[in-house]
């Protein structure tokens, strides 16, 4: 099935980056495209109705700071070997576009697992802030199934922070202080949030 714009995989509706050069240098493998999360939520999206989330944010956490819609960049050494300048443009200076599907079983993540302790808990990769949780109600096998499905970590909303995670009225997911982190792409389950892993891939902020 083909719509404009918009390519379907067998997979699910999420699996539709396509490269888009100049956004990151060439030699990173993790780049945007004209098909974003935020054009399949607009097509595709509502939140489920019956659900109390997500919780919503103005327009204006996302407003120009320092650093592109954050006061900074990213940390300099992410968790699974995340490319920082990939998590810097996606995280701080863009609103529509992904790192490619796929990419996060492309970096340490799953080979990590048996030295992560359970839940994994992901954080903010500008802040260190705690985002999510996961799996929360699942197994860690039903998480990356999923997750492997759609193209990109894919949580649901008990394994979300809502202390620091909104989502604007149009799916974008974005935390507290302005990180773009996905976007909310919800399903026959209920709620979706798409999310980049160089977004989430932040060490835990100092106590």
């Amino acid at each position: 099935m083909k719509l404009p714009g918009l390519t379907l995989f067998a997979l699910g509706v999420s699996s539709c980056i396509h490269t888009s050069a100049g956004f990151v240098s060439p030699s990173v493998k993790a780049v945007v495209g004209r098909n974003s999360q935020r054009q399949m939520f607009n097509f595709f999206g509502t939140a489920a109705g019956s659900s109390k989330y997500p919780v919503v944010a103005e327009e204006s956490v996302m407003d120009q700071k320092a650093h592109g819609t954050s006061d900074k960049p990213v940390q300099k050494d992410l968790r699974w070997s995340c490319d920082f300048e990939v998590a810097d443009r996606i995280c701080n200076f863009n609103r529509h576009y992904a790192e490619y599907a796929g990419y996060w079983q492309t970096t340490d993540f799953i080979k990590s697992l048996k030295d992560e302790e359970q839940p994994v808990k992901f954080y903010d990769s500008v802040t260190g802030v705690l985002l999510f949780t996961a799996p929360v109600g699942r197994t860690m096998e039903e998480f990356l199934k999923e997750s492997q499905g759609h193209g990109w970590p894919s949580f649901r909303d008990d394994e979300v922070n809502w202390d620091y995670v909104r989502c604007l009225n149009n799916g974008e997911c974005i935390s507290t202080t302005g990180t773009h982190l996905g976007h909310n792409l919800p399903d026959g389950s209920g709620n979706r949030y798409c999310i980049n892993l160089v977004s989430v891939a932040g060490a835990p902020e100092e106590e």
